[in-house]
């Protein structure tokens, strides 16, 4: 069997958060949606563009916490897109702040950073040109060093 990794994002209104990524991915719930007398999801799974994503609501008396109870994480998800800028308006479009606007990447990329208003931090990549390590380490010459 293949390995798989699958991220697991907990939020503080998940049911919400669903219903956002629906609107600025096309995401699709695919899996049972477990939910607790509270009213909170304990787990649910979506699909953006065919890949696989477990969600469920904050529950802090297991250690599981959203981002906006930890004002913020260092966690980034990056989406690779035929078109950015539609991606980047969609998102925008749908209630992301825009955190550095699609431009050109030296890795030959554009792309952009969004954050949703979960907490969550999206790069969102289209490929535009192929770099070589020889290119890139020229490109970023000064600022990094390319190993």
């Amino acid at each position: 069997m293949p390995m798989t990794l699958t991220p697991y994002l907990s939020f503080h209104d998940c049911a919400a958060a669903i219903r956002f990524y629906e609107e600025a991915f096309g995401a699709s719930e695919t899996g049972a949606r477990f939910t607790d007398s509270d009213g909170r999801i304990g787990h649910a799974e979506i699909s953006i563009g065919g890949n696989t994503v477990f969600v469920s609501d904050a529950y802090p008396d297991f250690d599981v916490h959203s981002p906006k109870s930890l004002r913020g994480t260092h966690v980034a998800l990056h989406l690779q897109v035929d078109d950015a800028d539609a991606a980047a308006e969609r998102l925008v479009a749908a209630g992301a702040e825009v955190k550095q606007p699609v431009a050109a990447q030296a890795d030959g990329e554009r792309r952009g950073t969004f954050l949703d208003p979960f907490g969550y931090r999206w790069m969102i990549g289209e490929q535009v040109e192929t770099v070589t390590r020889e290119e890139l380490a020229r490109r970023v010459e000064g600022d990094f060093k390319v190993e």
